[in-house]
């Protein structure tokens, strides 16, 4: 494991997370590359050409961690202009890019055109009319793959839940073929793909098959009226064990998908993995600052808090927290409570642990939309970032200084 125990001391890789605390200071965010690499390998191993992994950039987009999977040959999933241009400058390709999300403005489809990106991920009838519009200025023309909603359940937290027709993203199944008909006649769109994105911490199969049977079909009545399509990309969302779920066997998973793929015939599969490439590759490392003894509970109060990692006030996601020194003392039943101003600000409610102020404490699982969600309300520099190579440890981000986060503000004069 690449967080682990050794003599009572959890350690990253082979550096200690106290000593890192104790060098770069708390709330700190820890990544094992280790991790990371054997976390795209297991995908890799039964993925073969000309199939494509494009990592969703949202879950993390440090470009440290970025440049690893450039690197391991990776494409990119992103959902905004500027996931695009941290690919770049992280080292990734353009023409390894596939550009998701619901509304991409003009200069963000304009930007990514001039890039020479694989394809835009077309979540509505109205954004293809626009993108060829776009394309026309630009006397190009956007590769593009229609993402539809399958209207699969697929049983996680209604806020992470995408491919229910109730949802916001993708095109209704029932207008599938129109949509794909307009898109061939419009001259400025080369239509190669259809995709779907049916949520997210999804831990079973069963789900994703679903999913791909209904694309499936479609693809074949599509084919069936002339439509040529040449990709399948079955999006992401494969979850990871927070609280020792039995985790998704992602070999058996994919191979699965490639038999049913293989019974269409002449498509290239493509998946968009995020949480389950970085999700357990970090933590996030906290100092106690009060033990808060209660009436009806008592309380660990720390140095990070919702603004650092928001999942557990937005989802109420569990997180394990465990003590960074192990201790023989008696646990405690508590709850992990950051110093927002906000009665949602937990990081993890009735735990038990023995810790005291002073002590460390490691959110486990922490690699996947951590900092990537941070903010810096009630005026708090978000964390530094460490990745761990082995035995060595390297700053990927420097923690905000508090100057920084009023730079770009400007005083107006009172008027009396």
């Amino acid at each position: 494991m690449s967080f682990d125990y050794h003599d009572g001391l959890l350690y990253a890789e082979q550096c200690s997370v106290a000593a890192l605390a104790a060098q770069h200071g708390t709330p700190l965010y820890v990544y094992s590359q280790q991790q990371i690499v054997k976390n795209w390998q297991q995908f890799a191993a039964v993925w073969p050409a000309p199939h494509r992994l494009c990592y969703a950039v949202k879950a993390n987009s440090n470009l440290a961690v970025l440049n690893v999977l450039a690197q391991l040959g990776a494409g990119f999933d992103i959902v905004s202009g500027g996931e695009l241009a941290r690919v770049l400058a992280a080292g990734g390709r353009a023409d390894r890019v596939v550009f998701s999300g619901v509304a991409k403005s003009r200069a963000e489809m304009a930007a990514a055109l001039e890039q020479g990106i694989y394809c835009f991920n077309v979540e509505s009838a109205a954004e293809l009319e626009q993108l060829n519009d776009v394309a026309r200025a630009h006397q190009i023309t956007a590769p593009v793959s229609l993402r539809v909603n399958p209207d699969v359940d697929a049983q996680t937290h209604p806020y992470i839940s995408t491919g229910l027709k109730s949802n916001k993203f993708g095109i209704a199944m029932r207008h599938a073929r129109d949509v794909a008909v307009r898109a061939q006649d419009l001259p400025h769109i080369q239509l190669q793909g259809v995709d779907c994105h049916i949520g997210s911490q999804i831990l079973t199969a069963a789900p994703f098959l679903d999913a791909a049977d209904r694309m499936l079909a479609l693809i074949t009545q599509l084919r069936g009226d002339g439509i040529t399509i040449s990709h399948l990309n079955m999006g992401g969302g494969i979850g990871i064990p927070y609280q020792h779920e039995q985790a998704l066997d992602v070999s058996a998973y994919l191979l699965e998908l490639q038999r049913r793929a293989d019974a269409v015939g002449g498509l290239t599969l493509m998946l968009e993995p995020g949480r389950s490439i970085v999700g357990n590759a970090g933590i996030l490392v906290t100092e106690v600052i009060y033990h808060k003894a209660g009436d009806d509970k008592d309380f660990l109060l720390v140095d990070a808090g919702m603004n650092d990692l928001m999942r557990p006030a937005l989802y109420q996601a569990y997180h394990d927290i465990i003590p960074v020194k192990q201790s023989s003392a008696s646990p405690m039943l508590v709850d992990v409570v950051g110093p927002v101003c906000e009665t949602g600000d937990f990081l993890g409610h009735a735990r038990h642990l023995a810790a005291a102020a002073g002590d460390l404490l490691a959110v486990m699982n922490a690699g996947a939309y951590g900092f990537t969600m941070s903010s810096n309300y009630n005026t708090r520099p978000r964390a530094a970032e460490v990745m761990v190579v082995g035995d060595n440890a390297h700053v990927i981000r420097e923690r905000e200084t508090l100057s920084e986060l009023w730079k770009g503000e400007h005083i107006v004069e009172l008027r009396r």
